[in-house]
């Protein structure tokens, strides 16, 4: 059994050959630019390799990509060999990766909530609050009491008597 490390590197070779075989070797027009080997998955003991692709068109043109692929995996496999230097070259499957649509069906419900949250913007535009008024405090209101509650606290400062609590300071007052 060969180590993770090891598996993890030949899947990666193999992924670079073959897409570097599909982009400048193949001549195979059902492989045109819209294929693209998104992931290599190697099993541990390295006699058997998926290949993840992905083709960027219609239905028919997956099927033609996976027609294609098939066609070409003798000549992928030789150069995968002769690219990788190990005792048994791998046998190449070819799996169409299911990404594209997984994050088609994510989009589609992202615009969805996109819509449903429009949707309750537009109707709460003119709600009011359920209990009237805005019941929390603004910065302004705040100023507002700060004033009269030193209005409160200072009461008419113009008694004279010097009796406690009347405004005179010293407690002390006038004589009389």
């Amino acid at each position: 059994m060969a180590d993770n490390a090891r598996a993890k590197r030949l899947a990666d070779l193999i992924r670079e050959v073959v897409a570097q075989k599909l982009q400048r070797g193949i001549k195979d027009p059902r492989l045109g630019t819209h294929v693209t080997i998104t992931d290599t998955r190697v099993t541990g003991d390295l006699r058997e390799a998926t290949v993840f692709y992905t083709v960027y068109g219609d239905d028919e043109q997956r099927a033609d990509a996976a027609a294609g692929l098939e066609s070409a995996k003798g000549i992928l496999r030789s150069e995968v060999g002769r690219a990788a230097g190990v005792k048994f070259t791998p046998s190449l499957t070819f799996v169409a990766d299911a990404l594209p649509d997984t994050s088609k069906a994510i989009e589609d419900l992202l615009d969805r909530a996109r819509a449903s949250d429009a949707k309750v913007r537009e109707v709460s535009a003119g709600a009011d609050y359920a209990g009237g008024a805005d019941p929390y405090r603004k910065p302004e209101d705040d100023t507002d009491e700060a004033a009269e509650a030193a209005e409160a606290a200072d009461p008419a400062q113009d008694s004279g008597t010097g009796a406690p609590g009347t405004g005179d300071r010293d407690g002390g007052g006038t004589p009389a």
